[in-house]
């Protein structure tokens, strides 16, 4: 090789280094919380972002400039799961106060309080068609709820500990749950009939995520792992490793190829979903993440962490 091309190879390589640096570099970080950030969600459109906090608040976030829009006050103890419906109108927050608020997302107005477990509500999410929420609860259920009326709809039962996560399908068909007793059930959204359980995680199964197409579903657990599962056959089809610490979040990008991971080991972890392979590894946070969640266009990821900040990551170009 000439030394020509050596050189030129050599700075090919660095200018790519670069590139990919600054494709996954913070773009804003989000202050106003007084404590830890448990929950991020995008608004259907891009435009919000919400967060909720061990501060007892909701807060409203414009996501192009960072500038804080509102905060939703309300619960009397930690909010540990925020959600939009599908089409941006309702927020669903689920509180260590063991209640769910149904917010107006337009004016801020509480719409309703969903009263009906007997411990802290974990996690909450709207069916696709928004008519129905699901909450998982402490008390070692989930409920089903009507999202416009807050009646209270169905409890499955069949977790023998704390239900740490719930999701919908994108169908709706199906309501998968994560919980303490390190499993994760499938069940049937409209009958509430068991389909099946999922077992291979050794520690609490903390955050699971369907992927768009439906066929895939993600869990983030205590074991330091995130397990992938066929959803037709309940078949273990990956584990992914690299985290040091416990994975409280796991988040599909829009186009299923992108799966990113949340950790108290404090960094974000971008992977591959098909292959499993580690893209990137995104590290700012002076604590570990609870939560993260891709903007509906895919070129966005929010995380938050304990350190009570929200940070806004560009991940335009992880994947190409």
């Amino acid at each position: 090789m000439r030394l020509s091309e050596l050189f030129g190879w050599m700075l090919a390589a660095i200018l790519a280094v670069a590139a990919n640096s600054a494709m996954a570099q913070a773009v804003r970080t989000l202050q106003g919380h007084s404590n830890t950030v448990e929950s991020v969600a995008f608004s259907p459109y891009g435009f919000w972002l919400a967060s909720g906090s061990t501060d007892d608040t909701v807060k409203l976030w414009v996501v192009d400039s960072g500038q804080l829009l509102r905060t939703l006050q309300g619960h009397t103890h930690w909010v540990e799961s925020v959600v939009f419906s599908s089409d941006g109108r309702t927020l669903a927050s689920g509180s260590l106060d063991d209640t769910i608020q149904l917010w107006d997302a337009a004016s801020g107005q509480m719409l309703h309080t969903l009263k009906g477990h007997s411990d802290y509500v974990n996690s909450v999410a709207f069916s696709p068609d928004g008519r129905t929420l699901a909450s998982g609860s402490w008390d070692h259920t989930i409920k089903l709820w009507d999202a416009a009326s807050g009646q209270l709809l169905r409890t499955l039962q069949g977790h023998t500990s704390a239900v740490r996560s719930v999701a919908f399908s994108p169908d709706g068909r199906t309501l998968a749950s994560g919980s303490r007793d390190d499993t994760i059930k499938l069940w049937d959204a409209a009958s509430g009939q068991l389909l099946r359980t999922l077992q291979g995680h050794t520690d609490d199964v903390n955050s699971i995520v369907f992927s768009p197409n439906g066929r895939t579903l993600a869990s983030g657990s205590y074991d330091n792992t995130i397990k992938l599962w066929d959803v037709a056959s309940g078949e273990l089809l990956r584990t992914l490793q690299g985290h040091t610490s416990v994975v409280y979040s796991v988040a599909f990008s829009p186009d299923g190829r992108t799966l990113a991971s949340g950790s108290h080991d404090k960094t974000i972890k971008v992977w591959d979903a098909a292959s499993g392979q580690s893209l990137r590894t995104l590290e700012g946070h002076s604590k570990g993440i609870n939560s993260v969640a891709f903007s509906p266009d895919g070129r966005t990821l929010a995380s938050g962490s304990d350190d009570n900040t929200i940070k806004l990551w560009d991940v335009s170009g992880i994947h190409k």
